[in-house]
This record gives structure tokens, C-alpha cells and sequence, in this order.
């Protein structure tokens, strides 16, 4: 568990996961955001670099295989001893992708594998995905980019980094559709399909969770009101609990046959009662946002 750091602690974020990932748009990103970043420093280096000039900056590293001194063990220890060290802020972020996306990015690109530059990239990537899985463990921040675009992933980095450094839990809510199963990397999930669906009305059947007519005719179910309160009741009593042991982000999941209209509504009706608490939510729809993209 992430050791909670001050507010004014140097804000230090190991950037790590498989090739083909994003890694280094993630890191343009915290560049553009102020941060001092380095592509696959020799971690036998870091000392010298954290005793060296700009100490007020903070430090984004990219971590990846092909580092000269690469070991899991050893970033882990790192982050570990790095911790304990008064004004120091360390986290880890790891940026996950489905294999099968991987693979895809790889043809397109026709990059050959750092892992497997004499044979297919499928070999690379399973052996890349096999020795990272301890960091993907032990992740402060973990972000699936397997459907974002670079736009969606400087957004996502943007809110888990904020300019300035501030650590704070942040939270995610998301909508999804089943069919298409679970996310990833999500912490919390609830199923909204007992709940009176309005894709059978078809005057509501075109429209999504947001619009008002939508959300109306998922409250006139009884079972709505309770069904929202409750969860948001637990939402609110465990994200302190959460923020007090030092976790920095909490991903929360609303899903639904379709993943157009009972989880967009509750998602919306959750993000917006977590802001008014003072909470800094992102909201997103995983099959709207799907389907904004093929119609583009």
C-alpha cells in the first residue's frame, strides 16, 4: 500500500507496462503536465539523478524491458526504499493493454518486438506480459488503454497526475455493457440489469442513459431509488477509508445488458453525487464511447 505523502513531497512516477501500450505518449503527457522525464534510465543512476540539480521538479521515469539493469525485483525494491524517504512521493504507473490489441498495434506498425526481434511479435508479448506481472501487481495507477485513443489516454494521465503533483484519491466511474464482459482493472461493480429496461419503450430505445426522458423512466422503477442510494451510501463511507490508507484511485463499474441506458444513467446519477462531495471523479461509457469511435 502507497504510503501517504504531503502535499508538498517530489512527486516521483515510474511509468511502465508491455510495448506497444503507450508508454511514451503517457510520458509526453506528464511532460507537457511539468514533469522532468527520462526514457529508460539505468536504475544504478537514479540516486545520482534524485541528488542532482532541479529537486523541486517532479520525476516521471519510463521503465521497460529493454533498461540495461531491468528487474522487477529491483524497481519494486526501489519504490519500496524510496518510500521511506522523507519528501519523496513514488508510484508506480502501469499501463495495461490486452494481448490480441498488442499483437494488432505490432502488425500495423510492422514493429518487430524488442523482446522477439528475430521472431514473432505473439512470442514478445507473452514473454513481456509474463515478467511484468509483478509490477502490474504492485501498480499505484493502472490504466487499460486497449480502446483509447491518444486523446482518451492524456486525458486519463492528465486526472491521476494532476499539474502541481497533488496526491489524492481520484475516482473513476464507468459503464459497460456485459455482453462485451467485465473491464479491466476495475475495483467495484454493480449490475443494473434487474432494473426496469428502457431499450423495450421505442420512443427511449435510440437514446442513452443521459438523456433526462431516459433517466426517468429508470427511476420510476421502485427499485431505483434504493438501489442508487444504497451504493451510494457505501460508495461514500469507503472512499475515506480508501483515501486514509493511501490508495490514490478507485475505479468503479455500472453494468447493463447493453451498456446504453441502466448503467449510463446510474454512472452519471453516482459521478455527479461523488462531485458534490468534493470528490474528483472521471466519468466514462465504454460502449458509447465504442460506438462514438466506429461512427467516426
Amino acid at each position: 500500500m502507497t504510503q501517504t505523502a504531503s502535499s508538498d513531497a517530489r512527486r516521483i512516477i515510474f511509468v511502465t507496462g508491455p510495448s506497444g501500450a503507450g508508454r511514451s505518449s503517457a510520458l509526453n503527457v506528464l511532460e507537457d503536465a511539468g514533469y522532468e522525464t527520462i526514457d529508460n534510465l539505468p536504475l544504478r543512476l537514479l540516486t545520482d539523478l534524485l541528488d542532482g540539480p532541479g529537486q523541486d521538479r517532479p520525476l516521471a521515469l519510463g521503465i521497460d524491458p529493454r533498461n540495461r539493469d531491468f528487474s522487477t525485483n529491483t524497481i519494486i525494491d526501489t519504490l519500496g526504499r524510496l518510500t521511506a524517504v522523507p519528501g519523496l512521493a513514488p508510484e508506480l504507473l502501469f499501463l495495461d493493454c490486452q494481448s490480441e490489441v498488442l499483437l494488432r498495434r505490432f502488425s500495423e506498425t510492422r514493429r518487430r518486438h524488442p523482446l522477439a526481434p528475430d521472431d514473432r511479435p505473439s512470442e514478445g508479448i507473452i514473454r513481456e506480459l509474463e515478467m511484468l506481472q509483478p509490477l502490474r501487481a504492485r501498480a499505484d495507477v493502472l490504466i487499460d488503454t486497449s480502446e483509447l485513443n491518444v486523446h482518451q489516454l492524456r486525458e486519463e494521465v492528465e486526472h491521476w497526475f494532476a499539474p502541481g503533483g497533488q496526491r489524492h484519491l481520484s475516482v473513476s466511474v464507468q459503464s459497460f455493457s456485459y455482453k462485451r464482459g467485465l473491464p479491466r482493472s476495475v475495483d467495484m461493480v454493480f449490475d443494473c440489469r434487474f432494473l426496469r429496461n428502457p431499450y423495450w419503450d421505442p420512443a427511449l430505445r435510440g437514446s442513452d442513459g443521459r438523456d433526462a426522458a431516459v433517466a426517468d423512466y429508470i427511476r420510476s422503477d421502485p427499485r431505483s431509488g434504493p438501489f442508487a442510494e444504497k451504493v451510494t451510501d457505501l460508495c461514500l463511507w469507503l472512499l475515506p477509508a480508501y483515501r486514509d490508507e493511501g490508495k490514490s484511485y478507485l475505479s468503479i463499474a455500472f453494468g447493463c445488458t447493453g451498456g446504453q441506458h441502466r448503467s449510463v444513467a446510474m454512472a452519471e446519477s453516482l459521478a455527479l453525487r461523488l462531485a458534490e462531495e468534493g470528490w474528483q471523479v472521471s466519468i466514462r461509457h465504454r460502449e458509447l464511447d465504442l460506438r462514438k469511435k466506429e461512427e467516426a
